[in-house]
């Protein structure tokens, strides 16, 4: 498991390193100590894990996190306890409080390596198609659809809400874990919260900002975001 520390205290950090040094298959990949420094590096070695403070030179973890494309397994190190339900909002597997002893961090580690192996499994299962049948439901309603009905997948914390007719139920699972099933050739995911069905759109206007529009026949309009905007072109062949 490939791990990035983010902490802006050089003691926390040694201490950190010292103690993953300790566990098996945990390999320190990178530190950084600005959410800066820490947003150009995650980008760079794509960790499996993050270690993250909350308190950071330029802002806060969770200002680090808004500006991640793909988002790695969070686990909060912080000597505060008032972020914890935050915390969990945005998915992460643990919030350690400091200081941080070794079997606490040892199970908030084996909490995460279960998550990917999980993931694993999930990417070798085979893909969905058009004419998959999708269950929903809500409350008392059920719904059995063709995944090709679905206009929209939109994140919400830990589920993920469907988009299809003038419906909108949400699912019991992470938008991470249905992208990992869905047909690349219909389905692409525009920015971090929405993955589309591009048989859906309406049209895309581009201002004179440069950024791209996204109508959906739903009428919602999104907007890709800044890393994703080349990849929808090319797969618009635009």
């Amino acid at each position: 498991m490939r791990v990035v520390i983010v902490e802006d205290s050089r003691l926390a950090r040694l201490e950190l390193c010292e103690q993953l040094s300790q566990l098996p298959n945990v390999t320190l990949v990178g530190q950084a100590d600005t959410v800066e420094s820490a947003t150009a590096l995650i980008d760079e070695v794509q960790p499996d894990l993050i270690l993250l403070d909350i308190d950071l030179p330029g802002g806060t973890g969770f200002d680090l996190l808004e500006q991640l494309e793909v988002l790695p397994k969070v686990v909060f190190t912080t000597a505060f306890d008032e972020f914890a339900v935050r915390s969990f909002e945005v998915d992460a597997l643990d919030y350690l409080l400091k200081p941080i002893t070794l079997p606490r961090l040892t199970k908030a580690m084996e909490k995460a390596r279960a998550q990917l192996t999980a993931q694993e499994a999930v990417t070798t299962e085979s893909r969905l198609h058009g004419d998959s049948q999708l269950f929903l439901k809500e409350g008392e309603q059920c719904w059995l659809i063709r995944l090709k009905q679905v206009q929209l997948f939109e994140s919400v914390g830990n589920y993920t809400r469907v988009y299809f007719d003038q419906h909108k139920p949400m699912l019991n699972k992470a938008i991470s874990h249905i992208e990992a099933r869905l047909p690349e050739a219909e389905f692409f995911r525009i920015n971090r919260s929405e993955i589309i069905n591009l048989a859906f759109i309406d049209d895309i206007e581009v201002p004179l900002n440069g950024q791209w529009q996204v109508r959906m026949q739903n009428g919602r309009i999104l907007v890709p975001s800044r890393r994703q905007a080349q990849a929808f072109r090319q797969r618009l062949s635009l």
